[in-house]
């Protein structure tokens, strides 16, 4: 165990020479090897040449390393205006002593073998350029041209090697450019041997759209990408998309933001989707998805978040005309730089060039919310397959930078409104569907949460509506005839409240009438009491005579046994002290 700590301690990474392409320094873990030669394949017009010339400007503006250009097909002339529509000038740093660009003319005739071939004019021409500039990097641009008169592979072979071991004692880092061969890497099918790192560009051509791809086929000393890799040339140069190696290890967020809807932030608990998470609303043409989107962009810009919109069906003066019909007005938030729209049409290029310029215009405008609109869009025959793996990568990509994504879909009148045509319902987190309801020759929206991870949410129908102040959602009518929307649902209520009204007429018909039955029991209640209070006045009265009765002859009684010298005073006395009131006789 020791002995193995030990090795890994002595363990040294290859030294690598930087391109400052974006995203091919993170494919390849740092760069091209330094000092070492790296070959550069592909069919016409795949970008070797911009490859190779932006890997020496990038490395003479960035990182303080002079190149050196030699060129067997284009004049200097050419190659300054070519890279000239990328933002780069090539004359300024030639004159700046930063680039050393040559042009080599070479013809067919002047290359036919005659005794024994060596390129030691090439050599002192490269040495040359190497000192005069101080160079560490070299681009020899193609290898077809160098070696075209050389039909002896032994002495080519031999040739080539001489000239990589030259360029490695020379300590320079050097890119060699060839054409892609049949059944090989190159049509001399030897230069990716003797290479150190080689790296394939195709441009192919898929339903009649571009797609450009990357991949480095080996990397001796190094671990590496090895997927391929899609990648785009624009205005801005070379860029590649490493969306290949992104994984399930992005972080979720507990935050809640609002749908711009409120009667749907209820459906979802009252608080809106979570952030960082992806929304998908799918329905038929016109049942409003543009316009949920439009509401939920709306919403976050009040907030001050920024969107990005895709719109790949309307341009944004349509689309933002459009939603001003029903209260939504899109524009002030452009003209703040809070909302920011990019209209093209499926069909301008490949699904891997589409990706490629969604996650750059994100890197360039890094937006809270990305809308795209509709995602069924770049479906084309049966490439369903080809958009699902596009639509993985960009939610990945989108995860990893805790960006909210909003996409619609566009499904067909008849078939199952739960299945897209994409297949990414398992890469969503809160499906809502929107579907036509026809009752009596009238079409009506609906709206429901098909599926909302992490929440609860309301499993009811809301009838989905678009008024001039904005989107509404109202409860449908469930009954037993079914679910009614529209005129339908009204007529019904109306019934209903004429059914209610009658019901609450017979409601009050019988409650006046316990009322009056009360009212006649309390009148009663309040004779028989009058009566009662004089009955009693008048038994009372009665009580109190024959209670006066009653006294006057016990005083009567006394009075007589004390004038007749009776004993009835003395037991008069103890039945009082006793308590009786019986007179003894």
């Amino acid at each position: 165990m020791k002995k193995r700590e030990n090795l890994l301690l002595r363990r040294h990474g290859l030294q690598k020479s930087p391109t400052c392409i974006q995203g091919f320094d993170e494919i390849t873990g740092g760069g091209l090897p330094k000092g070492r030669p790296t070959l550069v394949c592909g069919g016409a017009g795949c970008g070797k040449t911009l490859f190779a010339i932006e890997f020496l400007v990038r490395g003479a503006m960035q990182c303080d390393e002079p190149g050196a250009f030699f060129s067997f097909e284009e004049t200097e002339k050419e190659l300054a205006a070519n890279v000239a529509s990328l933002g780069f000038d090539l004359n300024d740093l030639v004159r700046r002593k930063k680039i050393w660009v040559e042009h080599i003319h070479l013809e067919r005739v002047e290359n036919e073998q005659s005794g024994e071939y060596d390129l030691e004019g090439l050599f002192i021409r490269i040495h040359h350029a190497i000192e005069s500039v101080g160079a560490k990097r070299v681009v020899l641009d193609t290898l077809e041209s160098l070696f075209s008169g050389l039909p002896n592979p032994l002495i080519l072979r031999a040739e080539l090697r001489r000239l990589l071991n030259w360029l490695k004692a020379k300590n320079v880092t050097t890119i060699l450019t060839a054409e892609r061969g049949e059944g090989a890497l190159t049509r001399q099918g030897m230069e990716e041997y003797v290479s150190d790192c080689v790296i394939l560009l195709d441009h192919r051509v898929d339903n009649q759209s571009s797609i450009r791809r990357m991949r480095v086929v080996k990397y001796r000393g190094s671990t590496h990408g090895t997927n391929e890799y899609p990648f785009l040339i624009d205005q801005d140069g070379f860029s590649v998309l490493p969306v290949t190696s992104l994984g399930l290890n992005y972080s979720s967020s507990p935050e809640r933001i609002s749908t711009g809807i409120p009667r749907l932030d209820t459906m979802l608990t009252g608080k809106g989707y979570f952030r960082c998470s992806t929304v998908l609303v799918s329905g038929t043409a016109g049942t409003g998805k543009t316009s949920i989107a439009a509401q939920f962009v709306e919403a976050a810009c009040k907030r001050g978040e920024r969107v990005l919109f895709f719109t790949f069906e309307e341009s944004p003066s349509q689309l933002t005309r459009n939603m001003r019909s029903i209260g939504i007005n899109l524009e002030p938030w452009v003209k703040k730089g809070l909302l920011q729209f990019h209209a093209s049409r499926p069909t301008l290029y490949g699904l891997e060039t589409h990706l490629t310029t969604i996650i750059k215009l994100i890197e360039k405008f890094e937006p809270a919310i990305v809308i795209l609109d509709p995602i069924n869009a770049f479906v084309a025959g049966d490439n369903q397959s080809d958009v699902k793996a596009m639509m993985l990568r960009l939610v990945d990509y989108l995860k990893m930078k805790r960006i909210t994504a909003f996409f619609t879909n566009l499904t067909s009148s008849g078939e199952n409104i739960e299945v897209t045509d994409v297949y990414i319902s398992s890469l969503i987190d809160t499906w809502l569907l929107l579907r036509d309801i026809e009752i009596g020759g009238e079409r009506n929206r609906g709206l429901y949460v098909l599926k909302s991870r992490g929440m609860a949410h309301s499993n009811q129908i809301r009838e989905f509506r678009l008024t001039d102040h904005g989107i509404e959602l109202l409860d449908v009518y469930v009954g037993t005839e079914g679910v009614l929307t529209g005129s339908a649902r009204l007529s019904q209520e109306m019934k209903d409240e004429a059914e209610m009204a009658s019901r609450q007429q017979e409601i009050a018909r019988k409650q006046i009438g316990l009322k009056h039955k009360r009212e006649a029991m309390e009148a009663q209640i309040v004779l028989l009491r009058s009566e009662f209070e004089a009955d009693e006045m008048e038994a009372l009265k009665a009580i109190g005579i024959d209670k006066e009765r009653n006294e006057h002859f016990r005083h009567a009684k006394e009075k007589m046994a004390a004038s007749r010298k009776g004993d009835v005073a003395e037991k008069t006395r103890v039945a009082r002290k006793t308590g009786t009131r019986r007179i003894l006789p």
